[in-house]
């Protein structure tokens, strides 16, 4: 085995356990963890199987296989923002109903506090 792979594979544990700390201290929600455990586990993979990028490549029809990898990370984050864009917007909109029900709480509430005020 080559250095860099067993760097590589030592890397990728020490990032496992890094997220698994994450999720143990509430850090990092579990839905977001899948991504990274993904992420790590396709590169424990080409770290074991050494022609494994050139195989895929050929098999995809991809010339080189360097571009293999950046044209899997480029669609990898534009799901992955995608994913994270639905989820500011859905913040958002739980954030303005959150907002929209304490005005009317507060109305309410002050409504109550002048019916019942007794004359002095």
């Amino acid at each position: 085995m080559a250095k860099i792979q067993i760097i590589t594979i030592a890397a990728n544990v020490l990032f496992v356990f890094y997220i698994s700390r994450l999720i143990i201290k509430g850090r990092l929600r579990e839905e977001y963890a899948i991504v990274w455990v993904i992420c790590t586990a396709v590169l424990m993979l080409f770290s074991f199987w050494r022609n494994g990028l050139e195989v895929m490549a050929r098999i995809t029809g991809v010339y080189e296989a360097p571009n293999l990898v950046f044209t899997g990370f480029i669609f990898a984050i534009l799901i992955y923002l995608l994913h994270l864009s639905v989820v500011a917007s859905k913040l958002h909109n739980d954030n303005k109903k959150l907002a929209q029900e304490i005005s009317l709480l507060k109305e309410r509430f002050e409504k109550h506090l002048n019916n019942n005020k007794k004359p002095l």
